[in-house]
């Protein structure tokens, strides 16, 4: 069985700024696994590096605009789609997303403004996949759970 991991948690220059969120956390917690690297942004044909994007709702909908006003909305949609494809050909059992990210943010994104402020939410991503019924986390959780396992 797979995981599922966001590309820049394994060091992968693919953020929005040409960098990487490397976390040893979770590639420590991913050994043993098979593991599907994935960067929702990329698959959906945006650039690295690239404008900054957040989600804003609009009324019932949820649109994804960069930093320059630019709505990506579809490419964030595409993007997302081809990593529940992925999930659905590797066999997945676990998803492991960058939290705060408007793809795979899985409690938090930023809140549209630009502003650095963080809201209680999911990214594209993560909402589709976990409507799908993956198990959805985020290296914050990883980072917790192996806090918890050495305590023992």
């Amino acid at each position: 069985m797979a995981y599922i991991v966001s590309k820049c948690l394994f060091g992968y220059d693919c953020k929005y700024d040409g960098t990487n969120n490397e976390n040893e956390a979770v590639k420590a917690f991913c050994r043993g696994h098979e593991v599907v690297l994935i960067c929702p942004e990329q698959f959906g044909g945006l650039p690295t590096p690239r404008d900054p994007s957040e989600i804003r709702k609009e009324g019932e909908v949820r649109k994804v605009y960069s930093s320059r006003g630019e709505d990506v909305t579809k490419q964030f949609e595409t993007g997302a789609l081809l990593a529940l494809r992925a999930a659905d050909l590797s066999g997945c059992e676990l998803c492991i997303l960058k939290e705060s990210s408007p793809s795979c943010g899985v409690h938090y994104v930023y809140d549209g403004t630009f502003s650095g402020r963080r809201i209680p939410s999911e990214g594209l991503t993560a909402k589709m996949l976990r409507e799908a019924g993956y198990k959805v986390i985020s290296e914050k959780d990883v980072e917790d759970i192996e806090r918890e396992h050495n305590k023992g």
